[in-house]
């Protein structure tokens, strides 16, 4: 299963309203999960079982939330009973279908 997701504070004290230190704090969680990952600069992806996949969400929020009193998280799924390594291959498939 791939999960991507942002989260973000509801509030900064950052003078331009940058979220990224609060990010960065969501992130190092999910690359200290030790599942497949890739943060891009609109969302992370996650590649694992729903179990271990929604418990590095919910410890991504709580790092966010430790900055700010208010959260948002948005989350897709692509759900797909056994399949794994599709964080990479579904790009790839799509990577030779542009091939000329």
């Amino acid at each position: 299963m791939l999960f991507a997701f942002s989260i973000a504070p509801g509030t900064t004290d950052d003078p331009d309203g940058s979220v990224s230190r609060a990010v960065a704090e969501a992130v190092r969680v999910v690359r200290a999960s030790g599942l497949p990952n890739e943060t891009t600069s609109m969302f992370t992806t996650i590649e694992g079982d729903w179990d271990e996949c929604m418990a590095v969400v919910k410890s991504a929020c709580e790092a966010v939330a430790a900055t700010s009193p208010r959260v948002s998280l948005v989350l897709k799924a692509d759900m797909r009973e056994g399949f794994t390594g599709q964080l990479t291959q579904k790009v790839e498939r799509v990577e030779q279908h542009l091939e000329p």
